[in-house]
């Protein structure tokens, strides 16, 4: 586990306290600590209260894309299996999934990260340095979620040719 940490200056971090999953360059005091950008770090307020945990990449206006709330989660298979796992257990309860939207970045609190399902094909959009690094992962977890309700996955398409990560931000 990194232990990087990232302390915001005061009076900041009001929209990672109304449930924002961004904070933003203009918003860090201090880092702490040694990181490659897209490695999870711990976030703390200025006075030192830990608000949890993001992937980092100081290419980007949005320095940090939080991941959980919680400080001493481990960002790890298990974690993103059960985010995988709600994304779709709130799909089967609300849309046809035949085909849908799986995951809808932090929507599903996987920020930069776009899943479509259609029918057997899962089409992947990767928006975000440190999701980059997940993303294979996620996709298996996908894969393995979907068989467990019978539906199995023959292609994965991705999609990840936005413009933004042509800029130097997302590299």
């Amino acid at each position: 586990m990194n232990h990087t940490i990232v302390t915001l200056k005061k009076g900041e971090g009001r929209t990672i306290k109304s449930g924002g999953l961004w904070i933003y360059d203009n918003e860090i005091a201090t880092i702490t600590g040694s990181f490659k950008n897209g490695d999870i770090v711990l976030v703390h307020d200025f006075d030192g209260y830990p608000m949890g945990r993001g992937f980092i990449n100081q290419n980007s206006k949005i320095r940090i894309r939080m991941m959980t709330r919680k400080a001493d989660q481990e960002i790890d298979e298990v974690f993103l299996r059960m985010r995988v796992k709600n994304a779709w257990e709130y799909r089967k309860n609300t849309v046809d999934t035949s085909s849908c939207r799986l995951i809808f970045g932090e929507a599903d609190f996987l920020p930069g990260l776009v899943a479509d399902k259609y029918e057997n094909v899962l089409v992947v959009q990767c928006l975000a340095l440190g999701m980059e690094r997940m993303k294979k992962t996620i996709v298996g977890l996908l894969k393995e979620v979907l068989e467990e309700d019978g539906i199995e996955i023959i292609g994965v398409y991705e999609r990840s040719d936005a413009k933004e990560r042509k800029k130097k931000a997302c590299r």
